[in-house]
């Protein structure tokens, strides 16, 4: 129980010092680890071991992952390519049921793209659709923001999922395919809120013409979704083939499967797609993308090494003997990891920190939790991104994102996009529980 206690002293202390000090998230966990490592009383051998150990092993199989999945992002937004695909699908779909393109449109770009900068480089085709169709922005805004979050959380390579799979070491074909199951529903319950009852919601704009480079001539809607569909494919097919079945045999396309599926692999394969998408320009301009990018993904790596870090030092102390209690609760263990997510998330604001956190101080309870086998530390990963929904509100850059772009005040947000977080998080946790009861 002391250790315990102890725990919950130092989340608390992290969470202080990023909200009040603004420290970043990357020290802030590191000083929680040696202040765990202290209260555990840890030899400093073993300390400064299980630092550097944890950090290096989480980052070894995943920092080219989130490198890549940020690449392919910033070219997807860069070049227009996520605009062709909400053109594409905003087409099928039909302007009657835009609030479902906008939704599925979210869904596909923040697979590779941060859903704070999908929101912005979609909010402007969210006006102009509001204006023609006659449906409130408040509705178009949460389904957008909606769709974003829902693949943000639960489905790689976006960084939260990777993260958390590597500090827990799940398999992230796994996580993809289980993600994309759970996130469906998911997406589906914020739209019905946002169709249902963000219409009462009336928002006055002004739609103003949107600045765009002409340098660059926006990509065909087959380039724009290869990066993105083409990853995903490969990660998948590798843990299908890796079945007990062996549906694919265990020759050459069973090794090919298993080479081309490595998430390393799988992704380096999007990133050279993603090249393509660049019609015209300079190439020095496409060199800044590449930059940018990068130093995006150097943050997200670096909070994900700290996360290991933690976890590594967690492993060494008591807690484990501690979590074995929870063991009687059976089932219902996915309820631990999203219940330290959810209150993360609330407290400091960020998801991406909510996950990597929460996915270090779950990691030493897996075993008693029972659910250390494949599945399990899958399902586990996907509930702490179901935690990492719940809340968004004013402490989160993105509400401000949703809320700024959408001409929302702060209170109308509240009641939309905030309600509409809660919903998905529990919609969440409701599909992850039924799972493990099917499959753990």
């Amino acid at each position: 129980m002391g250790i315990f206690i102890w725990l919950l002293f130092v989340v608390m202390l992290i969470v202080w010092m990023t909200v009040r000090y603004n420290l970043h998230p990357f020290l802030a966990l590191l000083a929680g680890a040696i202040l765990m490592g202290f209260a555990a009383r840890l030899e400093a051998a073993i300390l400064v071991g299980a630092l550097a150990d944890g950090f290096g092993a989480t980052l070894r199989g995943i920092g080219i992952v989130i490198a890549s999945g940020a690449i392919i992002g910033e070219y997807l937004d860069r070049s227009g390519g996520a605009r062709v695909l909400a053109g594409k699908i905003l087409e099928k779909v039909g302007e009657k049921n835009s609030p479902l393109s906008m939704g599925m449109t979210g869904y596909i770009v923040s697979i590779p793209v941060f859903c704070d900068s999908g929101f912005i480089v979609l909010s402007a085709l969210n006006k102009a659709i509001a204006k023609r169709s006659g449906i409130s922005l408040a509705v178009l805004a949460v389904a957008l923001a909606s769709g974003l979050y829902a693949t943000h959380v639960f489905v790689p390579p976006t960084p939260g999922p990777l993260a958390a799979a590597a500090t827990l070491g799940a398999d992230i074909g796994w996580v993809l395919i289980l993600g994309l199951i759970v996130s469906i529903p998911v997406m589906g319950a914020a739209l019905v809120w946002a169709t249902r009852y963000c219409k009462k919601y009336t928002i006055e704009f002004e739609l103003k013409e949107e600045e765009t480079d002409a340098v660059f001539l926006p990509p065909p809607f087959l380039l724009a979704v290869t990066p993105i569909l083409t990853p995903i494919l490969l990660i998948a097919l590798k843990s299908i083939a890796e079945l007990p079945a062996k549906p694919f045999g265990e020759e050459w396309i069973y090794n090919a499967f298993r080479f081309m599926g490595d998430p390393i692999i799988a992704l380096l394969t999007g990133v050279c797609l993603a090249f393509f998408m660049v019609r015209g320009g300079e190439k020095r301009i496409q060199n800044s993308w590449l930059e940018e990018a990068l130093k995006k993904a150097g943050i997200i790596i670096l909070i994900t090494g700290a996360g290991g870090a933690f976890g590594a030092v967690l492993r060494e102390t008591d807690l484990g003997e501690f979590a074995a209690r929870f063991a009687e609760i059976g089932g219902l263990g996915v309820l631990i990891p999203f219940i330290v997510a959810a209150f993360l998330k609330t407290a400091q604001g960020s998801s991406t920190v909510a996950i990597i956190t929460a996915a270090a101080i779950t990691a030493p309870l897996l075993e008693p939790l029972g659910f250390d086998s494949t599945l399990g530390k899958a399902l586990v990963v996907l509930a702490i991104g179901a935690g990492s929904l719940t809340v968004s509100h004013v402490n989160d850059s993105y509400f401000w994102v949703v809320a700024k772009f959408s001409e929302m005040d702060t209170a109308t947000a509240l009641k939309t996009h905030t309600i509409s977080t809660l919903i998905m998080g529990i919609t969440g946790l409701l599909t992850i529980q039924l799972l493990a009861w099917l499959l753990v």
